[in-house]
């Protein structure tokens, strides 16, 4: 298989990266690294207020409420 083809027509790729980007808003748990201090924000490129960018990222619509 081609390493640049891609499931998706390409209407299909934007509509997908939209509601995964609903998906993402306000629920994307932030743990940073250096100083432990975690966050909820809606981008994976958010810095820490200790100036670290070594934050794991954890999207929290990936994990079951119950």
């Amino acid at each position: 298989m081609n390493q640049n083809s891609s499931p998706f027509w390409p209407d299909d790729l934007e509509q997908w990266r939209k509601t995964l980007a609903v998906a993402n808003y306000n629920n994307i748990l932030c743990h940073c690294r250096e100083c432990d201090r975690e966050w909820v924000a809606s981008t994976t490129e958010e810095t820490c207020e200790c100036g670290s960018q070594r934050i794991q990222y954890l999207p929290c619509w990936q994990f079951p409420d119950d």
